[in-house]
């Protein structure tokens, strides 16, 4: 199945300067878990690439992650989706890992593990640095205006810093927006029989 890479944090649920410390920090964006399932149930495979440095802070651990994640999965399987995996950076920005974005490490882990390459999929995110982690592995970058998406817009419009050809990277309001056109826009994916 084509996948298709989603940012958690102001794609799928609503961002916080202070951290989504705990399931009860974390709010969905209207309209992003049933986009998630109408991609799913259209037949791409969903993976979520996110950096989470929170970990590395002490801001909560692994158990209150699990309990994000899980939750956020068992929200798009009661409408009929699947998410195939999820891929975090716990580490700090200046760890100088190759798994925090703008570093392609979790698309590598996502390519490794999910036997899939992200190569040529669209990634949907709300940052510059998803953007540009998009560009760096070869996947088509889409911006939604959620979280930090209409800032990132801003930015892209004044100055282009280290992603190519901005204008042609498509932009809107939120991930329902982003799936209606992907959905209306592209093939359906062919299964395998």
């Amino acid at each position: 199945m084509p996948l298709i890479v989603l940012d958690r944090d102001g794609v799928i649920n609503e961002d916080s300067e202070d951290y989504i410390r705990g399931l009860a920090d974390w709010h969905p964006i209207p309209g992003s878990i049933e986009a998630m399932a109408a991609l799913s149930r259209a037949g791409y495979s969903l993976a979520i690439a996110t950096n989470q440095s929170g970990l590395s802070r002490g801001y909560f651990g692994l158990d209150e992650l699990e309990a994000i994640h899980g939750e956020l999965c068992r929200q798009v399987e009661a409408l009929g989706g699947q998410v195939a995996g999820i891929f975090y950076c716990p580490h700090l920005p200046d760890a100088g890992c190759s798994c925090r974005k703008p570093g392609t490490g979790l698309l590598q882990a996502m390519e490794a593990e999910l036997g899939e390459s992200p190569r040529g999929a669209f990634f949907i995110g709300d940052s510059l640095k998803d953007l540009q982690a998009a560009r760096a592995f070869g996947c088509r970058p889409v911006l939604v205006r959620s979280g930090k998406g209409e800032l990132t817009e801003q930015l892209l419009q004044a100055v282009d810093p280290g992603v190519e050809s901005p204008a042609d990277i498509p932009v809107y309001a939120d991930l329902a927006a982003a799936a209606r056109a992907i959905l209306a826009r592209e093939p359906a994916p062919k299964h395998d029989i």
